[in-house]
C-alpha cells in the first residue's frame, strides 16, 4: 500500500503593530488617571462632607 501524500507548510508570522500597542496602553493609562481622579475627589472633598 503506497500513498502519495502531498504536504504544504505555511508560515505564519505574526506582526506587531506597535502603534496599536501604544494607543491601547495610552487609552487604559487615562482611564487609570480619570479613576484616581474621581477617587481623590470622593476622599477629600466628598467624604469630610459626610
Amino acid at each position: 500500500m503506497n500513498k502519495d501524500v502531498d504536504i504544504e507548510r505555511h508560515e505564519v508570522q505574526e506582526k506587531s503593530d506597535s502603534s496599536m500597542v501604544w494607543s491601547t496602553f495610552i487609552k487604559y493609562a487615562a482611564y487609570l488617571i480619570i479613576f484616581f481622579g474621581v477617587l481623590y475627589l470622593v476622599i477629600y472633598y466628598l467624604l469630610p462632607l459626610v
